[in-house]
């Protein structure tokens, strides 16, 4: 076959000579046997051919593949079959590295890639079993035509693959090669479904929330916790919804009706909670609250009162009426259940998390603005996911053009897909565009389940588990055999983790549990474990050409759960929440582990009716916000979609920017939308600066810091020394305030605190001879308190109180004890100021953001724990980037963890309706995942910088800015 025949232009000539001085670096770096291997032609051998020729045999017409100056393809073809055949080629082409790793992660089998080290891993994702499912969608659920063309997207990558060696496909196979005999195998079309499970298992909701809020009773009351958690601020941060409510004569949701004043059965909001109260009580109280329960109630109470639950509902109690078992005392048995979900929020961190780390950085912004509102006169839409940053991109760019669209050609679609995937995730057609943000919905449950034996407990009688195995193939070593147990809840997770096969040997559970027989169980319950049509909804997706068809496209995204935007050519915009979210039985929140032998902790059989789910059409405001803030007012909606919202700081940001630019007439255009997207302002800066400023300083050294934040606007550029400082600061309050007090299943790895004894309750410092030595269990990007806007909230809500118990820190060494909110705040600024001096050095003048502040690019397999030659081959970076955590420009990262940058917005986009051509668009790194490539990273500097790239989408628009055409022919 043969190569790009393309001449080489000034940038390639650049990068062959680029090539050349690697080869030799790497022979001096790795020795010349290993150097030697990595020549020149190894690198260029993967590389796609993008002009000229070629068959693609099954195409029944010609088909052309037009590649912009930075790769991007814009495939053209007759037939809906060719047009997914070349899709699946030309994503081989450019990413089937990528491609081949997600299909492995997916089924449980990157034990056959890398061998015994990812076994843990695989049988993780074989319990889920993800693979199974996506399966089970392709054989029962998917439509006809949906599998038509996942068929042909498949018979293009194998047509690809065919005859090629793993060395002619991407450079990372002649690597593994050096370690295993690894040979790439066909895809299937269940490989590209099974991607969707991935995708959701990252945007799953309020997992996490739960194990923590569960890991936190340990050292916290529930007083405590619920602190931690505040309710959403809907008086400040306005929902995504604001019209429509609940329809006093029929109880349901309307998004015409005016909202009542309370729902239906609508509670006080905090109660007593007494006599059927759950959660996991470890308490002695003498009240009548319980532990694992058989209802609940909605009181907070934390003493020997009769409030069971966290919060306003099911949780860890700490009251529970003699609840001790025989197997072990109170303290005995929340220490073994902060060691087991301790084991399992390890597990979960274990699993790659290709989407980015847990936490209230998973998110993503987009708004739509009416045309009433937009210079054009048409709605103009932005979006701007916040993901994981790896190399490549998550994201493909590509367009889908029928050169004519008819029955037998139906796609006209641009925008951003997955490698792996057929058709357009985000984008735009030639009538309407659409964009997603994570809407957070609680789909996931832990139960727990008590077991005997082969069996377990459900209501009255002994249910015995669904039993599978499966056989783990590890590249160099031995196969390792699974047994995978599943309970009515879903799989149980606890038994791949040796510590968690322990789990309930100690649980503490009161009276009203069962007797604990030989232990308990920890089983997930999961909405993406069944069977749904979210690959039939992309397809419908691409094809819709009104807010009616999109809808009805919308119906079938049953996972993840995403809040959708809508525009189109007729001027309409819109929102529609889709989604297979759960409903909970009264007294059933989710938010912590729920008791599996209770059929009233079960969901109901159906789920919320897609009608029911909430939706806008051309509201009145002119325009929509998403950016993973509450959907719409709880008192304006009969379900409970989550309680663990993003608290809005951004999207709030958004709505003001978007309403100073249109009082008084002002319109907004497409420059202005861009420019949005860069926003960097610091909440946190806003909520701190009166206080911080305040603050009288005596050591010259942190004066000096002090001064940095005199007349600072609070925007965080690369270059702003203000900004490290005050990012310092804020990283610190939140150590001192809350996660100095946080058990160690919650801290970074590497932060360690001296603790009472387990005997001691009361306070010590490092100088105490009775005190421990404690250090944090939980990788950086994950711990807490990660400084998203939940932690805004929380410093807000007690920020006016002096004396608030959160301001108290033990004292150090060097520092004394703090009682008040300006001592720690002062106590703060000064470890701030020694923080940056290690770091940037004595002089302040000298510090900057982005040096704190920076991003690496890693491949997120060889690039990660690969040999240090692979990692140069593969890596790119550090940038020193500006924005950070809960601005509009999220560049988040983990104030628990440090200042890296771990999720940034993985691509941009504005849409300028109706006038596509005028469109922008960029990518976190560049359409190929071949090292070296001309567009391995070619995007990267315009993306750090906030600009964006000219989008052609009409034939003409495309044809002049077409550098190669490809041609395949049957």
């Amino acid at each position: 076959m043969p190569a790009n025949t393309a001449p080489p232009s000034a940038k390639k000539k650049g990068r062959r000579v680029r090539l050349i001085l690697i080869v030799l670096v790497l022979a001096l770096v790795a020795g010349v046997g290993f150097g030697a291997y990595w020549g020149v032609s190894t690198v260029r051998a993967s590389f796609p051919q993008t002009t000229g020729s070629l068959q693609l045999k099954g195409l029944s017409g010609p088909v052309e593949v037009r590649r912009d100056s930075y790769g991007v393809p814009q495939i053209y073809a007759d037939t809906d079959a060719d047009l997914f055949r070349a899709q699946g080629y030309v994503q081989a082409q450019d990413r089937f590295w990528e491609m081949d790793v997600r299909r492995h992660l997916t089924s449980g089998r990157l034990s056959e890639m890398f061998g015994k080290s990812e076994v843990k891993t695989d049988a993780f994702l074989r319990t889920l079993g993800w693979r199974r499912v996506a399966q089970q969608e392709y054989d029962t659920k998917l439509s006809a035509e949906t599998k038509k063309n996942l068929q042909a997207y498949t018979a293009g990558v194998n047509a690809y693959l065919k005859g090629r060696d793993g060395k002619d496909i991407s450079v990372e196979y002649a690597a593994l090669n050096l370690k295993n005999d690894y040979k790439p195998q066909k895809w299937s079309p269940v490989d590209s479904v099974a991607w969707l499970k991935a995708m959701s298992w990252d945007l799953r909701g309020n997992m996490q929330d739960e194990i923590d809020r569960s890991l936190m009773t340990s050292r916290l009351s529930a007083k405590q916790i619920a602190e931690l958690y505040p309710t959403y601020p809907y008086d400040r941060n306005a929902p995504i919804v604001d019209e429509g409510g609940i329809d006093p004569v029929t109880g349901k949701y309307d998004p015409k009706a005016e909202p009542t004043d309370k729902l239906p059965g609508d509670g006080d909001g905090t109660g007593d909670g007494t006599g059927t109260g759950t959660g996991l009580g470890d308490g002695t109280g003498t009240g009548t609250g319980t532990g694992l329960g058989d209802g609940s109630g909605t009181g907070t109470g934390d003493g020997t009162g009769t409030g069971t639950g966290v919060g306003t509902g099911t949780g860890i109690s700490t009251n529970s009426a003699d609840n001790t078992s025989a197997s072990g005392s109170p303290a005995d048995a929340t220490q073994a259940l902060a060691s087991q979900l301790g084991s399992l929020s390890t597990t979960l961190d274990d699993i790659p998390a290709l989407l980015g780390p847990s936490g209230s950085g998973i998110g993503s912004n987009s708004w739509v603005v009416s045309g009433s509102l937009t210079t054009t006169g048409k709605p103009l839409l932005a979006n701007d996911p916040h993901l994981a940053p790896q190399m490549p991109s998550l994201w493909y760019q590509m367009g889908l053009h029928c050169r004519s669209v008819s029955p037998k050609c139906q796609y006209d679609v641009a925008g951003y897909t997955f490698s792996g995937l057929p058709g357009v995730v985000i984008g735009h057609n030639q009538n309407i565009a659409w964009g997603f943000t994570n809407l957070g919905a609680d789909v996931t449950d832990l139960y727990l389940e008590k077991v005997n034996g082969d069996s377990y407990l459900y209501g009255n009688s002994e249910k015995r588990f669904v039993t599978r195995e499966e056989t783990i193939k590890v590249a160099g070593g031995p196969s390792k055999k699974i047994t995978i147990r599943e309970t009515n809840n879903g799989p149980v997770v606890s038994d791949r983790n040796s510590e968690l096969e322990k789990v309930g040997d100690k649980a503490p559970v009161g009276n009203l549990a069962p007797d604990r027989g030989t232990g308990y169980a920890v089983a997930l319950k999961w909405t993406a474990l069944q069977p749904g049509r979210t690959m039939d909804a992309v397809f419908d997706l691409d094809k819709a050409a009104d807010w009616t068809q999109f809808r009805k496209a919308a119906s079938n995204f049953d996972v993840p759960s995403q809040n959708l935007i809508y525009a189109d050519t007729k001027g309409n915009i819109g929102y529609q929440a889709p989604g297979t979210i759960p409903i909970r039985a009264k007294g059933f929140d989710g938010r912590t582990p729920a008791p599996g032998w209770d059929p009233k902790a079960n969901w109901e059989k159906d789920p919320i009716p897609f009608d029911q789910l909430p939706y806008e059409f051309n509201p009145k405001r002119g325009y929509i916000v998403t950016a993973n803030q509450a959907v719409i007012d709880a008192k304006k909606y009969p379900y409970t979609l989550t309680e663990d919202w993003g608290y809005g700081a951004r999207s709030q940001r958004i709505n003001d920017l978007i309403e100073s630019k249109t009082k008084d007439g002002g319109k907004i255009s497409t420059d202005d939308m861009q420019t949005m997207q860069m926003d960097n302002s610091s909440p946190a800066w806003t909520l701190l600066k009166s206080y911080l400023l305040k603050i009288d300083i005596s050591d010259p050294a942190v004066r000096e810091a002090q001064k940095l934040l005199e007349g600072w606007d609070g925007t965080q550029e690369p270059d702003s020394a203000a900004a490290a400082y005050f990012n310092a600061v804020w990283r610190n309050v939140l150590k001192l305030a809350f996660g100095n007090k946080l058990p160690k299943e919650l801290r970074a790895k590497g932060d360690c605190l001296t603790v009472p004894p387990a005997d001691n309750t009361g306070p010590v410092d490092d100088l105490d001879t009775r005190a421990v030595r404690e250090c944090g269990q939980r990788a950086p990007d994950a711990a807490q308190p990660d400084g998203g806007d939940r932690w805004l909230e929380v410093v807000r809500n007690i920020i006016k109180d002096d004396n608030n118990a959160w301001w108290k820190a033990a004292p150090t060494r060097r520092d004394d004890a703090t009682k008040t909110r300006d001592q720690l705040l002062a106590r703060a600024m000064t470890d701030a100021r020694w923080e940056l001096t290690a770091a940037l050095g004595k002089d302040v003048s000298s510090w900057n953001w982005g040096r704190l502040h920076q991003l690496t690019l890693k491949n997120q397999t060889l690039g990660t724990a690969g040999p240090g030659v692979l990692k140069f081959i593969l890596n790119r970076g550090p940038w020193n980037l500006g924005g950070g955590e809960a601005s509009v420009d999220a560049t988040g990262w983990n104030a628990a963890g440090g200042y890296d940058v771990i999720w940034v917005p993985s691509m941009r986009m504005v849409v300028n309706v109706g006038d596509w051509d005028k469109s922008r668009w960029i990518n976190l790194t560049g359409a190929s995942g071949h090292a070296y490539n001309a567009h391995y990273s070619d995007q990267t500097d315009k993306w750090a910088k906030g600009e964006l790239l000219d989008w052609s989408f009409t034939p003409n628009a495309v044809e002049r800015s077409t550098t190669d055409t490809l041609r395949l022919t049957p």
